[in-house]
Order: structure tokens, then sequence, then C-alpha cells
């Protein structure tokens, strides 16, 4: 099965930028959708970006005009561009990969350990 891992999170002052990455490593037949979402403290999990296989994206409305999603296949790594960061931008930031296991009527999910964002002068 697959274990993506985050990486890029960090501490960062109002208006700037960072960049997430995922990288999907173990054994599949093949990846569908992946995604990033965030948890901030006291609040449920919510989805912040996703990019399909044939690369239709979709962005929470909080996020629009300020992320970006892109994915590589070749290196099976999905990105995060997060500009004109906010405070309330703060929380920890998952990767989620849809992908098919040992064939395509084999459909899992995986989830990543998160990284902490935290947007603060």
């Amino acid at each position: 099965q697959v274990q993506p891992v985050e990486s890029g999170g960090g501490l960062v002052q109002p208006g700037g930028s960072l960049r997430l990455s995922c990288a999907v490593s173990g054994t599949f037949f093949r990846l569908n959708a992946m995604g990033w979402y965030r948890q901030a403290p006291g609040k449920q999990r919510e989805l912040v970006a996703t990019i399909m296989s044939g690369d239709k994206t979709t962005y929470a409305d909080s996020v629009k005009g300020r992320f970006t999603i892109s994915r590589d296949n070749a290196k099976n790594t999905v990105y995060l561009q997060m500009n004109s960061l906010k405070p309330e931008d703060t929380a920890v930031y998952y990767c989620n990969v849809d992908y098919y296991y040992r064939n395509l009527y084999d459909p899992r999910s995986g989830w990543g350990q998160g990284t902490q964002v935290t947007v603060s002068s």
C-alpha cells in the first residue's frame, strides 16, 4: 500500500509563501486523485485542494487565488504552493491520495502524517 510523506511546512509571516510537497511511496497499481486537507486546533479537518489524474483541480473558497495545487506523475508527488498566507491558514496540512492497489477494482485511500504550517508575525 502507499505511504504519503509531506514536507515543506514551517513558520512564515503573513503575506509570505510556502510550498508543500507530498511524495507517495509503496506499492500500487495506479494513483488517482491527490489532495490537501488541513486541520486547525479545535476545528474539523477541511478540504483545501484536490487534483485529479487528468489534472482537474478544485479549491476551497478560502484559498482560491492564493493556493495552487499541482502534481508530478513521474515522481508520484503532489505540491501545494501557498501564497499570500494569512494567520487563519495556520493548521496541520495533510496529504490524501486515492489509488488503485492491485487493479482497478481495488480502490483505496491513504493519508500522510501531516506537516505544521504556522502563519504569524
